[in-house]
């Protein structure tokens, strides 16, 4: 049952006594209000499973109760007792789903049965588990050459189900390797190694408890990684300043009632959490950085002038960075008036800043996709880096940086070889283990998988998770093309809108989720992740499978490639699928790093990947780390129009990527609706707009096609002058394929130029 659209005020505290209602409520929504509870319990604990949510650690020592409110809707969408089956697609055309939102199509339930396309009826229809295989490989070796295929991977694969992928893929004999994280943190995966040598972060949770300052940019953690506020809680509480970057006043960023607080939850009330919380303009995070580090510079004169010690950290900066005579060159040259102007904050308000970053000791810098989803993510990322090395605040206790990943398993699909560049170390040991030459040409990220399909040389397309179709930018240009495709797959738990975006011919491969038991050949198996602090552990379902003709991801990827290469492969699927060891013995055999693997992720925890640049290592070609200029202040390419706003694309709280819970936001004050735009009060006068007004939004492109979306409604917020925001994916439309950093091709989600313009009755358009 959907919320009633309203819009209003909502004054209650991140988490609390609502998150606690909210998990209640959407238990009872799945139809699951009895074993629930018993299957939450399960979820984060050594024996257990991990949420399948974001990919935030566990703490060493758990209690009962390691789940947030979005974990648990995580769990409910997944354990929900609706069932998808061939009698659903029997009743409802794909026409017909094609109307439906996405949260009615995620309703529907676990899917049940494979499923195939038939296009006589525009129906779905079951097909066995052999000939879905048999179809696939059908495609597969008709094609001329094995580049025109795409493989996708969502963040949601376990290390086993992507390392067979990559296997299989490479076997098969390309590296197009289109991934989630080429949409979100490949700015990250780019631009860390260049900076510090390691695409990762360098923190643990034990440094969030030795940090008495925390800097957080682009990252709205009570939703997209609510575990985390545990951790800022705990650490405001002790007296660690925050101080945050957001152009919204993100909830959990104000404050946080702890539902594992019995007095603050008794006596409702809450904590602070960011000792300041800086609204900076859509695409100024860059300029704020630059501001804090030129204030930092300034400080450090002023206390050389004086005959007192520098604020730099200038024994760690001589022993181990380059670089930095260039950077201050850059810095001295950038003007104040301008960083003003583009971050939206004050040289006050920035100084500010600066002088909390040198009273500190230990800095931990946090930053998220506000960060890496613009024009130049990559070099957004390295500015982040700058600031951390200045003062040494890398490799040791209580400091380092930390770029929060998304999905539960996204870091570790990167770490088994799920990439288009794949290193001679990878290549090698694939060549070593299973006796084959893999194919060494730069495969496709998303960006270039999406030209191939829209000019034309893409003919299959195999999705290992995900909602491809709705995750992509540019769906004017993008989804036509997907539809001209020969082949689409997808191996899913739910329905979702890449189901109804399929190809000429299409598959639906229902697979097992994180909570359900796996059983195999050699028994019970279990699976394992890496989270974004580099901690891999194992991962057992506990809940019996949602159907008896589930497969897990390992069992299909090995049924699609034993169809597809034969007899001939140098793998053995059957074996590996047997026993998820095998897999775990091959992958510790390609990668040396997880030397160990099967007894290490038996002991409670799991056990943390090595980190060079923790260790003050630089794997970097100078073997030192690199400060990087970033010329001028500018994140994305600067637009004329007066009139226009820099959009925002952002997740509700009641969503995951593109899984969408309900449709409601409540955080923000906003229930029953998704079709809606934020804008400040000045905007809205200087365009003679008014909140509640029904707008379209139009994308200003520069390569004649059109991107609107239309009939969204207005809700006055806070908001820096010049920016708007609205919700992901339903925007998606207006962000062009062009629109993306080219060193890392990540889409610029972020930042998108707009016109607003009133969404008139009878056809009739009104400029606003």
């Amino acid at each position: 049952m959907a919320d009633e659209k309203d819009v209003r005020t909502y004054s209650e505290p991140a988490g609390g006594w609502g998150a606690l209602k909210a998990t209640a409520k959407v238990l009872s929504l799945q139809g699951i209000p009895i074993y629930g509870p018993n299957t939450l319990l399960q979820m984060n604990q050594p024996e257990g499973f991990d949420c399948p949510g974001c990919a935030w650690p566990d703490p060493k020592h758990t209690s009962s109760f390691e789940f947030c409110e979005n974990g648990a809707k995580a769990v409910a969408w997944e354990a929900t007792t609706n069932r998808c089956t061939p009698e659903f697609f029997a009743m409802h055309p794909v026409s017909e789903l094609r109307a439906w939102d996405d949260y009615d199509l995620e309703m529907a339930g676990r899917l049940t049965h494979p499923m195939v396309y038939d296009s006589a009826s525009d129906r779905y229809k079951q097909i066995g588990w052999h000939a879905a295989f048999e179809k696939i490989a059908s495609h597969l070796n008709a094609l001329d050459d094995p580049d025109h295929a795409e493989f996708y991977t969502s963040g949601r694969a376990s290390n086993e189900a992507a390392f067979l992928y990559q296997i299989f893929v490479r076997e098969y004999g390309t590296n197009n390797f289109p991934d989630c994280s080429n949409m979100c943190h490949e700015a990250t995966s780019v631009g860390l190694p260049r900076s510090i040598g390691v695409g990762k972060g360098t923190v643990t949770l034990e440094d969030f408890d030795a940090a008495d300052a925390i800097f957080i940019f682009g990252q709205n953690p009570g939703t997209n990684s609510p575990r985390m506020m545990t951790n800022l809680h705990e650490a405001s509480r002790r007296g660690a300043r925050i101080v945050s970057f957001n152009p919204f006043r993100e909830r959990a960023l104000e404050r946080f009632q702890a539902p594992q607080d019995p007095i603050e939850m008794v006596t409702l009330r809450s904590t602070p959490i960011s000792t300041f919380l800086y609204q900076v303009r859509v695409g100024g995070d860059v300029a704020a950085l630059k501001g804090i580090m030129k204030a930092v510079l300034e400080f450090d004169n002023t206390e050389l002038a004086a005959g007192r010690a520098s604020v730099l950290d200038l024994d760690f900066i001589n022993q181990h960075t380059v670089g930095l005579e260039r950077l201050i060159e850059d810095l001295y040259a950038t003007k104040w008036e301008a960083i003003e102007r583009q971050s939206g904050l004050s040289k006050e308000d920035l100084t500010n800043v600066a002088k909390i970053y040198i009273e500190s000791k230990n800095t931990v810098l946090v930053y998220g996709m506000g960060l890496t989803q613009h024009h130049r993510g990559t070099e957004n990322v390295q500015q982040a880096a700058n600031l951390i090395l200045l003062r040494g605040n890398i490799g040791r206790l209580g400091a380092g940086i930390c770029p929060v990943r998304g999905h539960s398993n996204v870091q570790g699909d990167r770490t088994v070889g799920i990439t288009e560049v794949p290193s001679q170390e990878l290549l090698a040991g694939i060549e070593r283990t299973f006796g084959f030459k893999p194919p060494t040409a730069h495969g496709h990220d998303v960006v270039e998988a999406l030209k191939a399909m829209v000019n034309g040389t893409a003919k299959v397309f195999i999705g290992l998770g995900g909602n491809f179709a709705a995750a992509v930018p540019d769906w004017p240009l993008v989804q036509p093309a997907i539809r001209k495709l020969d082949l689409t797959v997808q191996i899913s738990t739910k329905l979702n809108r890449g189901h109804l975006v399929h190809g000429r011919e299409a598959l639906i491969l229902p697979c097992l989720g994180r909570t359900e038991i796996d059983r195999q050949a050699c028994g019970t198996q279990s699976i394992t992740v890496e989270d974004s602090m580099s901690m891999v552990h194992a991962s057992a379902g506990r809940n019996e499978p949602a159907s008896v003709y589930l497969l897990s991801e390992p069992a299909i990827i090995a049924g699609i490639a034993r169809a597809t290469l034969g007899e001939q492969s140098c793998v053995p699927w059957e074996s590996m699928v047997a026993s998820y060891d095998r897999i775990r013995d091959a992958i510790e055999s390609v990668f040396p790093v997880f030397a160990g693997f099967n007894e290490r992720i038996r002991q409670p925890g799991g056990f943390q990947l090595r980190s060079t640049a923790r260790n003050r290592e630089w794997a970097t070609p100078s073997r030192r780390a690199n400060f990087a200029v970033f010329a001028g202040l500018e994140e994305d390419p600067h637009h004329m129009d007066e009139d226009a706003l820099w959009l925002t694309t952002m997740r509700s709280h009641d969503q995951y990527n593109t899984t969408i819970y309900s449709l409601s936001d409540r955080y923000r004050g906003v229930f029953g609706q998704r079709d809606v735009v934020f804008i400040n009060g000045r905007e809205l006068e200087k365009r003679g707009l008014h909140p509640g007004e029904r707008i379209d939004l139009i994308a200003l492109s520069n390569d004649g096609v059109e991107r609107i979306v239309c009939g969204f409604k207005i809700v006055e917020y806070s908001l820096p002058d010049g920016c708007c925001g609205a919700y992901y994916p339903e925007t998606n439309p207006l962000v062009p394929l062009y629109a993306h950093d080219p060193d890392s091709h990540t889409p610029s989600y972020k930042s998108v130029p707009i016109r607003l313009r009133r969404s008139a009755p009878h056809g009739r358009v009104d400029a606003a």
